[in-house]
């Protein structure tokens, strides 16, 4: 069962701006009932100042989808359209008090419908609609919108993916493919980031480092599978940990360790490798 924080509960159950502005200047349609869930939105500009009045939504889907559409529309009156585009779907989550994981989806929608209506509005093509190869047949998903939101919300795992995006939940016959998409992508990141010359730093300021990703990026990801892990020593540039829970010899350790020091390299120093004690 997911934990709904206060706010989606209550955005749930009193919605605001539900409905649809009779003849807006804006909008912006994403998603399919078909596949579960869909948005409409609707805007009223003003056309001298470029501000947004008035928004108000329609959704099929479940809570997470009505308290997202609410907390985008909140977020997007009074602003102008350049300064609403600034909103991401972090900010949505945020403004909920978060979101759980399997319902980030939820508010990566509530961002495309709105670059649909400013696309709408701008009398351009909606960059939902994003050109590219259809890689999850089952809700319609193309290489262009995963690799979009890969980068953008700094997606490591194919369950983050699914989360994200609904791809790889249907049939799953998509989920090879997001693994490779995967791999490319965070290989990509580690090689560029590796051509920048690196900031010394010091071995406390490596150390403090190192525990801060392990606390907020890799242990969160461990826990939700039953593992997890204890930073043990950095020596120079070797981290060296302790698998603990699942993660204590699992099969797949040796893949973990791999994913953990390809995180470390992305987000502390090209130059560090792991080991484990």
């Amino acid at each position: 069962m997911w934990e709904y924080t206060e706010k989606v509960r209550d955005l749930f159950l009193h919605p605001k701006n539900v409905g649809e502005i009779e003849n807006p200047d804006a909008v912006g349609e994403v998603g399919s009932i078909v596949c579960g869930d869909a948005l409409k939105l609707t805007l009223r500009i003003d056309r001298d100042t470029d501000i947004i009045r008035d928004a108000k939504f329609q959704t099929f889907g479940c809570a997470s989808a009505i308290a997202s559409s609410t907390a985008l529309t909140e977020l997007i009156k009074n602003k102008t359209v350049d300064d609403a585009l600034k909103i991401t779907n972090r900010d949505i989550a945020d403004y909920l008090g978060g979101l759980p994981r399997e319902k980030m989806h939820c508010s990566v929608m509530g961002r495309e419908a709105l670059e649909a209506a400013v696309a709408n509005y701008r009398g351009e093509k909606a960059p939902v609609a994003e050109e590219g190869t259809i890689m999850c047949q089952c809700y319609g998903i193309t290489d262009k919108k995963l690799e979009r939101v890969i980068r953008e919300n700094n997606l490591h795992t194919v369950d983050d993916v699914t989360n994200f995006t609904k791809a790889g939940g249907g049939c799953g016959s998509c989920i090879p493919d997001i693994e490779t998409m995967l791999s490319r992508v965070w290989t990509e990141k580690v090689v560029k980031e590796a051509k920048k010359p690196q900031k010394k730093m010091t071995n406390i300021q490596k150390i403090a480092m190192v525990q801060e990703i392990i606390e907020t990026e890799i242990r969160p990801m461990l826990q939700h599978d039953g593992g997890d892990l204890e930073l043990v020593d950095v020596q120079d540039n070797t981290v060296i940990i302790s698998l603990r829970g699942t993660c204590t010899g699992c099969l797949m350790s040796d893949v973990t360790l791999a994913n953990i020091e390809r995180k470390l390299k992305e987000m502390v120093s090209s130059d560090l490798t792991v080991e484990t004690e």
